[in-house]
């Protein structure tokens, strides 16, 4: 088992996670996290840190989409390894739907 980070954490970016991960196995893209499965020691410690509950184990059902855009975009995106302000319009977008088809940005941070 691992984490993956899912659509909630798009135009958020909460980096809470990011600060207590005890191997820093998380990416940064524009508006997004993603974490690196063979990086990832599944101790679970980000998912209660995430505000937007964006952080769920990959055995939850539907989630083949979100387990290969983490493992595609964390061969691409620089490592984060310390915490951030979140986007300043998290609070707005927080509890989104469909914010993938929306607003991913396949990009790196600018």
């Amino acid at each position: 088992m691992t984490y993956v980070v899912t659509d909630n954490c798009i135009k958020c970016k909460y980096t809470d996670c990011v600060e207590v991960c005890p191997v820093d196995c998380f990416y940064e893209g524009e508006n997004f996290l993603v974490i690196n499965p063979d990086e990832c020691i599944d101790c679970g410690v980000c998912e209660p840190e995430c505000p937007a509950e964006a952080i769920l184990p990959d055995t939850e059902p539907g989630l083949e989409k979100w387990i290969e855009l983490n493992a595609e975009y964390s061969e691409k995106w620089p490592n984060i390894t310390e915490k951030k302000d979140p986007l300043p319009d998290a609070e707005e977008f927080d509890g989104k739907e469909n914010k993938f088809e929306k607003y991913f940005s396949p990009n790196p941070p600018a």
